[in-house]
């Protein structure tokens, strides 16, 4: 085929027309034309980055490539004599193992089939990396698939490597310099290059979630202990920890759900996609004869599962909870199954969205979760809400010097890579800019972060915990928040109960009290005041609670608060605004003669933070006794 009859063909694509061509073929050569705008008469020549660059890929990839080289190794030794090339590309399309005989380097570096090659379907044009990682299919582009002339002598095929948590991880690709002219001449390599990346896909399973319960199967007994379909881990109260593709697939055809939806499978029970519950397990180990071990999906379809035990953790382990996450609240249901399900989640690296009401607590929810993770970076809390729209690129990605006006001279680092080693914790992610929401999902993605102005990216690495009060959900309908961006941070998900909601209401009252002293002596509540403070709504839940109580305290006689210190509009069927609140501070001001300091030191609390509830409440400046 000449270049002008390639040419013609995409055009003749684009314009709607009939093809033979597979439909992902067809939907990739329209994106390079309508996305990258990208010339098909146009050869796109191999990009090798540079080893600085490199070096950063397989740094972040190191986990996976340790974990898949031994089953690229088996594959390349299946195929070796074929003149196939084994690539790893992670997620961004760039080659981080490769797997080539040596005498044909020069060739293979020409083509790109090479370690550092970037495959990335916008400046590549149509191939099976870049196809793999837009579909997340396994695929085959075959020679004139190939979207410009430069690759279309070679035939790629790709199948994607999801992590535990169902997420696009890594492609695996195999590739020939030259082919037979007949497409379906790669359906071997096909097979081959699906079964390696499922055996590397459950071997990673085993190794991140070796602390749990793992339930292998298969669909026949004759390949459930030599190669399964698929594996799930499952936590000690039969919620579904991490997974395979394969399981991925399995568990959403058998529930009706999507698996591209991973939030709609992860941290759910099992029981919901299998008639399977965490004491049905033992019964599945290898004790038993591998045709007994069956096990019916929802959808009526019969498995053959293998399940392998967890090792016996330490006592101590199994039942101390970090002290931080024990701070969060007391003795009730409710909320010690959100304190064991944030102990499970800091010790792993999944991305946490916190739910909940305005003022339940979602930053100290975050911290405590920071805290027991053991992450020896730093905690960087960052308002979504609170950054002025115009500033928020900078504060957040930072700058390099000189690129505006007013950029501090030497540059600045961004909240971002502030948080690197540590947390990043972002606050009403809901009302974060689309823009920023663009540029945030490329540094989750990259783990890169390139400041304004900067040349070159930097690595980051940080936990990342997000937060609203807003349904995402919505919003993503609404066209306000990215889809794509909502699915990294859904990933472990948890939400915190408003404070009328919660049945540790003494325990949270009492602890809340015991911060605040008046002259050294303890501020107790007089049994009335208590039965109001129950009896009320809390719409601002825990912030306001803490600010009826700093008021109260201000007021009270005799070290203890009665009715009559509380601010107006409490009860059991009215709603407090914060205007009370304000009413009540302000006089407590004006009683120590509008000095801060002496009202600070009234309220047993430090300056800094009066000064931040009276900007919340709207009272600035040092207010005067009245004449």
């Amino acid at each position: 085929m000449t270049i002008a009859d390639h040419v013609r063909e995409i055009e003749s694509v684009w314009q709607g027309n009939a093809s033979m061509r597979d439909p992902y073929v067809i939907q990739s050569w329209r994106r390079c034309l309508d996305d990258y705008r990208l010339d098909p008469a146009v050869n796109a020549e191999a990009v090798i980055l540079p080893e600085g660059r490199l070096k950063e890929h397989r740094q972040q990839a190191e986990g996976l490539i340790a974990i898949a080289r031994s089953g690229l190794e088996r594959l390349y030794g299946n195929v070796a004599n074929q003149a196939y090339v084994l690539l790893l590309a992670d997620r961004a399309g760039v080659t981080v193992e490769y797997l080539g005989d040596p005498r044909y380097d020069d060739d293979l570096r020409r083509a790109g089939l090479y370690l550092g090659s970037d495959w990335a379907e916008s400046h590549a044009g149509t191939c099976a990396v870049g196809a793999c990682i837009a579909t997340g299919e396994a695929l085959t582009i075959h020679q004139t698939d190939h979207f410009d002339m430069t690759h279309t002598p070679l035939s790629c095929t790709a199948a994607p490597i999801y992590d535990t948590a169902g997420q696009l991880s890594a492609v695996l690709d195999i590739s020939l310099l030259k082919s037979p002219v007949e497409k379906t001449s790669q359906n071997l390599a096909r097979h081959l290059v699906t079964t390696t990346v499922r055996r590397i896909e459950l071997a990673n399973l085993m190794e991140r979630t070796r602390r749990q319960w793992v339930l292998r199967f298969a669909l026949s007994p004759e390949f459930l202990d030599v190669d399964p379909e698929g594996g799930i881990a499952i936590d000690d109260s039969g919620r579904i920890a991490g997974l395979t593709h394969g399981a991925a697939r399995m568990l959403a055809r058998a529930a009706g759900r999507d698996w591209r939806r991973p939030e709609q499978l992860i941290g759910q029970p099992i029981s919901r996609f299998l008639d399977l519950s965490i004491d049905d397990l033992p019964a599945l180990m290898r004790g038993r004869p591998t045709h007994e071990r069956v096990l019916r999906a929802r959808d009526g379809n019969m498995l053959f599962a293998h399940a392998i035990e967890p090792p016996p953790r330490p006592r101590a382990a199994r039942q101390t909870l970090p002290p931080a996450l024990r701070r969060l609240g007391g003795e009730t249901p409710e909320i010690k199954a959100l304190q064991d399900r944030a102990a499970r989640f800091a010790r792993t690296d999944l991305p946490v969205l916190i739910h909940g009401e305005t003022g339940t607590g979602k930053e100290y929810l975050a911290c405590a979760i920071h805290e027991a993770s053991g992450a020896k970076g730093p905690f960087v809390a960052v308002n979504c809400a609170a950054i002025p729209e115009t500033l928020a690129e900078s504060e957040l990605f930072g700058h390099a010097p000189g690129a505006f006006t007013g950029a501090a001279p030497r540059g600045r680092r961004g909240l971002i890579e502030e948080a690197d080693g540590g947390t990043l914790f972002l606050d009403e992610i809901g009302d974060m800019p689309l823009s920023l929401q663009t540029r945030l999902l490329r540094v989750l993605a990259e783990r890169t972060v390139q400041p304004l102005g900067a040349a070159r990216p930097r690595k980051v690495g940080f936990r990342l915990i997000s937060a609203s009060h807003r349904d995402l959900r919505a919003l993503v309908a609404a066209g306000s928040f990215r889809e794509d961006l909502f699915y990294r941070l859904n990933v472990a998900a948890l939400s915190l109960p408003p404070l009328r909601s919660r049945g540790d209401f003494d325990w949270l009252l009492a602890r809340l009290l015991a911060t605040r002293q008046r002259e050294g002596r303890p501020v107790r509540l007089a049994p009335d005041a208590a039965a109001m403070l129950r009896a009320h709504r809390w719409p601002g839940n825990l912030r306001e609670l803490d600010n009826v109580l700093a008021v109260a305290t201000a007021l009270c006689e005799e070290g203890e608060i009665r009715v009559a210190d509380l601010p107006g509009g409490l009860g059991p069927v009215s709603v407090r605004t914060e205007d009370d609140a304000a009413a009540s501070l302000r006089a407590a001001l004006d009683g120590c003669g509008g000095n801060v300091s002496a009202l600070a030191r009234r309220l047993g609390c430090d300056r800094t933070t009066l000064h931040r509830r009276m900007r919340r409440l709207g009272i600035s400046g040092r207010l005067r006794p009245q004449r």
